[in-house]
């Protein structure tokens, strides 16, 4: 590949960035610039912000920018209830719990070759913490009822509004899957 290729592919990508990210201040495009960073590394993600800063939007452009072939997924922690939330990020077999009529892939399996989006991290209940931190460290999940480990191939780009470290303080939040994040 040659150094005209390597330039007009990095061109396309922040013109890209630049009809999805719109703006020209210095805040913007030093977010465009670390939104093309990030987005050729395998690394989980971390988005902070206030509610309606734009995070999804950020994650979003993560996901447009990497090699990932695979869907965006996007899941907003805070809006499904937790005990449905398990079922809902790593899937469930049949008969697993009452009304699991058949099996489901979970939003874990789907975006696999894709990115997941957490949105809210900070809302997920300590229990499902433990089984998010075994999904980032072995990149292998099992459904629940299920006991066949699914590997996974994917980015997770996660997002919340709160400060994690104070809830790390405070025992509500795992400190090691803060880390991992």
């Amino acid at each position: 590949m040659s150094l005209d290729c390597i330039f007009i592919q990095t061109f396309d990508l922040v013109m890209e960035l630049d009809k999805f990210i719109i703006g020209n201040s210095k805040s913007i495009i030093e977010l465009r610039l670390l939104i093309k960073k990030v987005a050729h590394s395998n690394s989980t993600v971390l988005v902070l912000g206030e509610t309606g800063t734009g995070k999804e939007l950020v994650a979003e452009a993560v996901h447009m920018s990497s090699k990932k072939k695979g869907q965006f997924i996007p899941v907003n922690c805070a809006a499904i209830p937790s005990d449905l939330l398990e079922s809902e990020l790593f899937g469930h077999e049949k008969g697993a719990f009452t009304g699991a009529d058949k099996a489901r892939a979970g939003r874990f399996e789907m975006s696999s070759g894709g990115t997941l989006f957490l949105d809210e991290i900070g809302d997920i209940p300590l229990s499902l913490q433990a089984k998010l931190l075994r999904a980032l460290e072995t990149k292998k999940i099992q459904k629940v009822g299920g006991g066949k480990e699914i590997p996974l191939d994917l980015r997770l780009v996660c997002a919340t509004h709160q400060n994690l470290e104070k809830k790390v303080e405070e025992g509500s939040f795992r400190a090691d899957l803060f880390y991992r994040i």
